[in-house]
């Protein structure tokens, strides 16, 4: 898996520690429709947003991965053709995550997600809103 160079802004959450860390990679998705609607994550479990996205796998690349992840969490089948626009470095509980940000284009949205039993269990659900309704919303929760 190839590491794209990015030239946006960088993040970094929380602060390393003495422990032995997992590593991981992700992708993270702006998903737009033609009614400029994204789609966000509202998480139960932890009470939190997100955007859709997830771990890349080792036989992917980051469209790949983002196609997979936005499928299986949204049912939206999309593509990406754009370059990475942010990057967000992790350090939580013994995870250090990198997740790379892109916006990917809508294709189809089939309503169908393919969630997985954990993602059942902390009770995902995603929905179309406007950017501004999300940012507004995501501000204003108090993730558990």
């Amino acid at each position: 898996m190839s590491t794209p160079a990015v030239k946006a802004p960088s993040k970094v959450i929380g602060i390393k520690s003495d422990i032995n860390y997992v590593d991981r990679h992700a992708v993270r998705v702006i998903t737009k429709n033609d009614d400029d609607g994204i789609i966000i994550i509202h998480v139960a479990k932890g009470n939190y947003y997100k955007l859709p996205g997830g771990g890349i796998e080792a036989d992917e690349d980051h469209s790949m991965a983002a196609q997979r992840e936005v499928m299986e969490e949204t049912g939206c089948r999309v593509r990406l053709d754009g370059e990475c626009i942010a990057n967000v470095e992790e350090w939580r509980n013994n995870l250090h995550q990198i997740s790379y940000c892109y916006v990917v284009h809508l294709i189809k949205d089939t309503g169908v997600p393919e969630l997985t039993e954990q993602e059942k269990a902390d009770g995902l659900q995603h929905e179309w809103i406007s950017i501004n309704a999300a940012l507004e919303k995501m501000k204003a929760i108090q993730p558990t």
